[in-house]
Formats: structure tokens, C-alpha cells, sequence
């Protein structure tokens, strides 16, 4: 697993120290979701802006529908595609508790033939779904969402502005460089950071408990079971034999992630009888 390399023009230390000192002031505090009945209020540090993230993100996805397409691996099977877009179309409007214009970012989703457990939301709302996923572990309706649940908790969390914000942050202090707002933006390529952050570098364990937690709350909402969260993570952990799949090396699973999702479980479940009743 590779470190996130940022490239930063050079500058003399004494006008680093200045401009580091400047730009760490200068980060802002935000909160990017509402807590929801699960109550996820953390405050993010952010180093870059939302719209150079989702720019960077709408590029790399469209590099791997490219290669998707070209192997001819993308869109197929058509019935699991279906059922990702039926599942993911009663989802999305669930968003808009956590932030009231997510239901009209420009969403896109699709999935991929390919034997590897693995799914991911970029941001801005770009949903891929591997087969070998759903057809490996035999997931239903219901575990279907709460990955899909799952992974579109980062997006409106924000996880990859986060990550790529730590990242060069980092990188600063191992450099003796700095950021400043604006500054620098044509010698940073997100849209191969976005695709190092989705594909190589794992979430912390504090991203992971809220992807979690607001991902429980959206399938409770869109009348998903939430029960099937716990399952489909009991699934997973069992396919964890010698090398893990790449969902779990990109997603680290603690020993207490299921208990904290039975731990939530009775917190949505009224959600859920309200829309099955």
C-alpha cells in the first residue's frame, strides 16, 4: 500500500514555515451532514474544496467505466444492474436527511463483472457495484443496501475530501511546504488522488463506524431491514481466509464493528416499521 504522493512547487524553509503556519490557520471546520436519528456530528478539518473533489472524482470514475467498458465488463449482468438501480433509486432520497440537496447530485450508478467483493461511492454520488459481491456471497435485497447504504455514507460525509485533506496535510509537515487556498491546483492531479484514496488506502476506523451508522439509518428509511446490515458484515468477515477480499483492504473491518451495528439496530428500527407498516 503506497502513500499518497502530493506534488508541491518549492519554496525556501523559512517561507514554508510562514505559509504552513498561514494555511493550518486557514483549515476550514465543517460539518458536512446532519446527524440523523443516529447522531453522527463529528467536524471535519478540510483542506481542499468540495467542488475540486467531486471534479477529480466525476474523472476517475469515468476512467474506470473507460476500462469496464472496454473489457466488456461493464453493466453486466443486466439483472444485478437492475437491481443495484432499483435498490440504489429507493436510497437516494433518503440522503436528504443528511443533506437536503443530495438527492439532486448527478448520481450514477453501474456495476461491474468481475469475481472481486468490492463497491464503492465516489463523491458526488458515483456508485459502482462489483458482481462477485452479490453473487459470491448470495446477498439479498436488503444486504445489497446496506453496502450500497454504506458506501454512499462516505460520499455524504465527505470521506475522500477528508482523507486527501490529511493526506496533504502530511505531506506539508514532511515537506516543509504548505497549502494555500487556490494555490497550486495545476500541479495536483485528484483525479488520481480520488483513485488512490477509493482503491488503495483504507478508511479510518472513525469513517467506517459513521459509513456504518448513517448507511444503517438510509436503508432503515428506504424500508430495507436493518438487521441485514449485520448479516451482510457476517458474510464478509467469513470470506476473510489467508488474503482479504478487497472490500475489507480498503474497508478494515474491527472485531467490534458488528456489535456496534447490533448496537444500532433498535435506534432505526422504528424508522423501518414506519415505512413497512
Amino acid at each position: 500500500m503506497r502513500a499518497l504522493q502530493v506534488r508541491w512547487p518549492r519554496i525556501g524553509r523559512v517561507a514554508a514555515g510562514v505559509v504552513l503556519a498561514v494555511a493550518t490557520s486557514s483549515c476550514a471546520s465543517v460539518q458536512t451532514t446532519n446527524p440523523g436519528s443516529i447522531g453522527v456530528e463529528r467536524r471535519q478539518q478540510m483542506l481542499v474544496s468540495q467542488a475540486q473533489i467531486e471534479q477529480g472524482a466525476s474523472q476517475a470514475y469515468q476512467q474506470e467505466l473507460d476500462k469496464a467498458r472496454s473489457a466488456g465488463k461493464l453493466n453486466s449482468p443486466p439483472d444485478l444492474l437492475r437491481r443495484v438501480k432499483r435498490i440504489s433509486a429507493r436510497l437516494i432520497p433518503q440522503t436528504a436527511v443528511f443533506r437536503p440537496e443530495a438527492p439532486q447530485w448527478q448520481w450514477e450508478v453501474n456495476v461491474q463483472e468481475t469475481p472481486e467483493l468490492n463497491a464503492y461511492c465516489m463523491p458526488g454520488g458515483k456508485i459502482m457495484v462489483y458482481s462477485g459481491l452479490a453473487s459470491r456471497l448470495q446477498l439479498s435485497d436488503a444486504e445489497l443496501s446496506a453496502v450500497i447504504g454504506h458506501e454512499m455514507a462516505h460520499a455524504l460525509r465527505e470521506h475522500t475530501r477528508e482523507r486527501v485533506s490529511r493526506a496533504y496535510a502530511q505531506q506539508m509537515v514532511l515537506a516543509g511546504v504548505a497549502f494555500v487556498a487556490g494555490a497550486g491546483e495545476s500541479t495536483i492531479d485528484l483525479a488520481n488522488q480520488v483513485a488512490t484514496v477509493t482503491f488503495q488506502l483504507p478508511h479510518s476506523r472513525e469513517q467506517e463506524q459513521e459509513a456504518d451508522r448513517i448507511g444503517l439509518e438510509l436503508m432503515a428509511r428506504a424500508g430495507y431491514d436493518p438487521n441485514a446490515a449485520v448479516s451482510v458484515w457476517t458474510k464478509m468477515a467469513k470470506t476473510d481466509q489467508g488474503a482479504p477480499p478487497q472490500f475489507l483492504s480498503t474497508h478494515p473491518s474491527a472485531g467490534s464493528r458488528i456489535n456496534d451495528l447490533q448496537a444500532h439496530v433498535p435506534v432505526v428500527m422504528p424508522l423501518y416499521r414506519a415505512v413497512r407498516h
